[in-house]
This record gives C-alpha cells, sequence and structure tokens, in this order.
C-alpha cells in the first residue's frame, strides 16, 4: 500500500473502517516479514522483565540494551532483588547504558512497589505514571507490554510512522493531530501492535528522510562527545574501579577542566551518586572509606 494512497484518502476521507484495516494490515504485514522478533523481553510476560526493558529503552538504542539487558537481569531477577541491590552493583551493572540516573530511579521504584504493591506492578498506567523515572510514554508502553492494554501513546517510531504515513510534507504536525489516529488504529493487540509500529518506524529511519523533524514536538538530540553527559559516564566508572576518588585527579586523567569535572561530582553527589568526604575527596554512595580500597589526594 503506498504511502501517496493513505494520505489521499486520509486528507479526502478520514478515518474509514476501510482505511483501518487496510492500515492495520500493513503494518502487521511488516512486522510479520520484518519485525524484530529476537529481543529476549519480548519473549516474556513477567511484568518486572519487561517494566526493566522499557525502562532501558528509553535513551538506547536497542542493540546496547540487547547486551546488557539479560546479565541485569541474571543479577538482579525479580523487583525484590532489585530493591534490596547495593547502589554499587546496580551500577555496575548498569554499565554501557548511559543516563545512569535511570538506574537509580528504578531501584527507587523496585522499592516503591515492594512496600505498597506488595510487589506486584500496577497494570494501570495513571499509577504506573506515580512511579520514579515512569514518564507518559513509558507507563503507557508498560501497560501495552507487560498487560496488553489497550492504552494509546506517542513516542518516537509511533510518531515516524503516523507522521510519514498520513501527513503531507513540508506542514508542522502536532500530536494532538496524531492521537485520534492513533486511538482509531489500535486493534484488540496492543501487545503485537506497538511493537510492530515500533519497529516500523525504526525502518523508516534508514529510507526516508525523518519525518519526525515535522513534529512540533521536535527536539535535536545533543552531541554526546565533549558534553557533561561523557564526563559523567567516565567520572563514573572510575569511581564504580576505584569505590572513591578526587576530581582534581580525575581531570587530569581525562584531560578535562578541573572546575568542570568538580562541578559534575557536584551534582552527582545532589543526586546521590556520590558522597563529599571533603573538599578534594568523593566516595560510591552506601560505602564507608574504610570499605574503599583506593584512597587519592
Amino acid at each position: 500500500m503506498l504511502v501517496s494512497e493513505i494520505r489521499t484518502r486520509f486528507r479526502e476521507e478520514g478515518i474509514t473502517p476501510s482505511l483501518i484495516a487496510d492500515f492495520q494490515h500493513h503494518v502487521l504485514e511488516f512486522y510479520a516479514a520484518k519485525g524484530r522478533h529476537d529481543m529476549e523481553w519480548r519473549h516474556t510476560d513477567d511484568p518486572y522483565r519487561i517494566l526493566v526493558s522499557e525502562v532501558m529503552l528509553q535513551q538506547t538504542q536497542v542493540p546496547r540494551v540487547a547486551v546488557i539487558y539479560p546479565k541485569f537481569i541474571e543479577t538482579f531477577p525479580d523487583i525484590y532483588a532489585l530493591a534490596k541491590a547495593e547502589q554499587a552493583d546496580l551500577l555496575a551493572a548498569w554499565q554501557g547504558m548511559g543516563y545512569n540516573r535511570r538506574a537509580l530511579s528504578l531501584k527507587k521504584l523496585a522499592g516503591v512497589i515492594v512496600d505498597e504493591y506488595g510487589g506486584k506492578i500496577p497494570d494501570d498506567p495513571m499509577i504506573l505514571r506515580t512511579l520514579p523515572g515512569i514518564g507518559p510514554a513509558t507507563s503507557c508502553s508498560i501497560a501495552a507490554f507487560a498487560f496488553n492494554r489497550p492504552v494509546v501513546f506517542i513516542e518516537t517510531n509511533i510518531r515516524r510512522v503516523f507522521i510519514h504515513y498520513f501527513f503531507e510534507e513540508g506542514g508542522i504536525v502536532d500530536d494532538c493531530e496524531l492521537l485520534p489516529l492513533i486511538s482509531a488504529m489500535l486493534p484488540a493487540n496492543s501487545r503485537e501492535w506497538y511493537w510492530a509500529l515500533m519497529d516500523l518506524g525504526t525502518a523508516l529511519k534508514a529510507s526516508v528522510k525523518n519525518p519526525n523533524q515535522r513534529s512540533r514536538q521536535y527536539t535535536k538530540q545533543k552531541t554526546f562527545e565533549g558534553s557533561d553527559r561523557k564526563i559523567r559516564g567516565n567520572v563514573l566508572k572510575k569511581m564504580l574501579e576505584r569505590k572513591c576518588g578526587s576530581p582534581d585527579v580525575f581531570a587530569t586523567e581525562m584531560n578535562e577542566d578541573p572546575v568542570r569535572v568538580r562541578r559534575i561530582m557536584d551534582k552527582m553527589a545532589d543526586e546521590a551518586f556520590f558522597v563529599r568526604e571533603s573538599e578534594h575527596q568523593y566516595r560510591l554512595s552506601g560505602r564507608s572509606l574504610d570499605e574503599s580500597n583506593t584512597h587519592q589526594g
């Protein structure tokens, strides 16, 4: 089914039963033939494992998650193991994922679920949204993939598909225009449908100019090289290796501005990654200096 045909029918007729049926057939046919059926988290109905995968996938590419996810699940096999995890062990298992604050939020989330929900992950996206680190899109994706709930939501790949297939080139599209379409097209099996949409959206990245640039909600991703985010990751890696450290020493080793490294480490201390022992010494949260093997001046 040609994109031009879908756009014409939508423009002239609106959302009709025949358009819904044809579009669903097109998307699911693509998924059957070219979908990503080898993802480990798509072969379980365990809400915990699906929740972990969705948090990991928030800002990380699938190939990287595919490597780290099974090791993480092996280390923390259920919500109780995650809730009582040592922070250093948690961050070590998260290494390579980036955006390490997600790991801290995930542990807090596990604690809330254990303490307030008896270890049972809620299936209501409105409740899921109240948990640490869970936003509107992630709450709905967990509800869809873990519980097959008929939720309506937008994330980057879903947005890419609907803009590409239904809206003419040149115009700006707001998410409020997409939501009625996404709702109308949703079949009974939301789990498989959203997998299919996300896989189709991923495939479109290689074949068309990014339709999301036509979205009113579009923001260009910041460059990683030379960013504070890269320094944060390098600092955390060193701290996990040494258990404690000095901003001045790390700055010398990384060939970075000591003032910048200190500012970053102060912020990470405020976020509970580290504890400031003194002006020149930081340690991993949850560990005392007596437990640290290496002391840097």
